[in-house]
């Protein structure tokens, strides 16, 4: 059997790719302004100010992209490295095994309610305030978990990735995303709220329905599971931490209690105070250091087992990098601006319908090399919002086209840092993963047309 490329050989393919790009498309740029959009201030594109300009090919920039890329995404990478190692001394802990035990001890013959009960929860903490990085540790608890069931590592990665990555992409509140783009469109904050919801609920219940079926199947035969030559191992390890079924000591119980109070104070942070990855970084690093000290473990032991999981995280630290490259050949280039503009001169003279399809067809492409949602906002939208006008479409449609193309691919390309992080902690390979998602992805895309010709079609404010 083929072995699926690495997905460093994927992403450098697309260095290479984006490279050969800036030899062919001519150079471009749009005047920008600053402008205060929900309650900051951002660089945002003037629709009618496109000029060419002579591009700047790259060719050995390709070998430095990446480090410019890792400046570009420093606190991604930084907030990586500290999961990854403050996760690997909660795992010393032996907490999370003692309290899976007592799980699966009280969910005996119920496993089935743990998908869509915890799903929902993380769907509503996607589309509310917009989890995205946040929720890159959860897989640490929900993939041993989801094997101690009898299910899978796919089934862990759903309960929280998928789950928020669909909440984000179908939300009714997302700062980082709805409000930004609304804002910048000019259309009311929040407006739209009741489609919104028909959207969220839909979405939501579509996938959690979708990996209830597939975990179904999987129980009844692992071999069905495309990581059950990894799961295998995974499984007899678990088996064995969990063996005799020791009782929980009152150090691995604080640990756990340390371990809700930081996911309360994340969720509380992110939506009362605005906290993103630096201080959601702070916090977990302060987790494991409490934790390791709380379970009894020498400074030096609580630094060697943090080293070790920053060691585990370098290869997604490194594909974080490699990706933020992409965007800075583009903007060294300068045919990033060029590409917008082609990009946006498709919807002008389409049907309605046809204009929302290419509007969303076109973030969805975008999504690649800007995996960013508010920074795709700040570029695109200033150029969609008029184009709507142009169109016969409301703003508000623009925004679910923007919304659609952003959100539902974040889980599948290889240049979303939080993916890659997701993945490599959950011990999932991106070629698995892919193959798995991707069927699910069609069905996303198929939502997505309908939903916005729906939406053309209610003209929709």
């Amino acid at each position: 059997m083929r072995k699926a490329p690495n997905v460093f050989v994927i992403v450098f393919c697309l260095l290479l790719l984006t490279a050969a790009a800036t030899f062919l498309v001519p150079g471009g740029e749009y005047q920008r302004q600053a402008v205060a959009v929900d309650g900051g201030t951002r660089e945002l594109v003037v629709p009618d100010s496109f000029r060419s300009v002579e591009a700047v090919p790259q060719w050995w920039q390709v070998f430095t992209a990446p480090i410019h890329g890792f400046g570009k995404l420093w606190h991604i990478i930084v907030f990586i490295f500290v999961v990854g190692g403050s996760f690997a001394i909660l795992n010393e802990t032996k907490s999370l095994a003692a309290a899976i035990a007592v799980l699966v001890k009280k969910l005996k013959n119920r496993e089935f309610l743990v998908i869509p009960i915890v799903m929902l929860a993380f769907a509503f903490f996607g589309a509310a305030f917009g989890m995205c990085e946040e929720a890159i540790p959860f897989v640490l608890i929900f993939v041993p978990l989801s094997l101690a069931l009898g299910y899978d590592s796919i089934v862990g990665l759903c309960l929280s990735f998928l789950a928020a990555g669909v909440g984000f992409a179908a939300a009714f509140l997302n700062p980082f995303t709805l409000q930004i783009a609304q804002g910048i469109a000019g259309v009311p904050l929040l407006s739209g709220m009741g489609f919104r919801l028909i959207i969220f609920a839909a979405a939501t219940s579509l996938t959690i329905a979708w990996v209830m079926v597939y975990a179904a199947r999987i129980r009844k035969n692992p071999t069905l599971s495309p990581t059950y030559d990894l799961d295998a191992p995974r499984r007899e390890k678990l088996v064995l931490d969990l063996q005799g079924d020791p009782p929980m000591t009152k150090a691995q119980l604080l640990v756990l209690v340390l371990l809700f109070a930081t996911i309360g104070l994340t969720v509380w942070g992110a939506i009362a105070k605005g906290w993103f990855i630096v201080e959601l970084g702070g916090l977990f690093f302060a987790l494991g250091v409490i934790a390791g000290f709380v379970a009894g473990f020498s400074p030096n032991r609580i630094a060697e087992v943090f080293l070790q999981g920053v060691k585990d995280m370098s290869g997604a630290a490194l594909v974080v990098a490699f990706a933020g490259g992409i965007l800075v050949l583009l903007e060294q280039s300068r045919i990033l601006d060029s590409i917008l503009h082609a990009m946006a001169g498709l919807t002008g003279s389409l049907h309605p319908v046809w204009a929302a399809w290419t509007m969303y067809l076109v973030q969805f492409a975008l999504n690649i090399a800007i995996p960013s949602g508010s920074t795709k906002a700040a570029l695109t939208m200033p150029l969609m919002a008029p184009l709507a006008d142009l169109s016969g479409i409301t703003r508000q449609v623009a925004v679910l086209a923007y919304q659609f193309g952003d959100g539902f691919t974040n889980m599948i390309i290889p240049t979303s840092g939080v993916t890659v992080a997701t993945l490599e902690l959950a011990g999932v390979p991106f070629s698995r993963w892919f193959r798995w998602l991707l069927p699910l992805e069609v069905v996303f895309v198929v939502f997505s047309l309908l939903f916005l010709a729906v939406a053309v079609a209610l003209r929709w404010q």
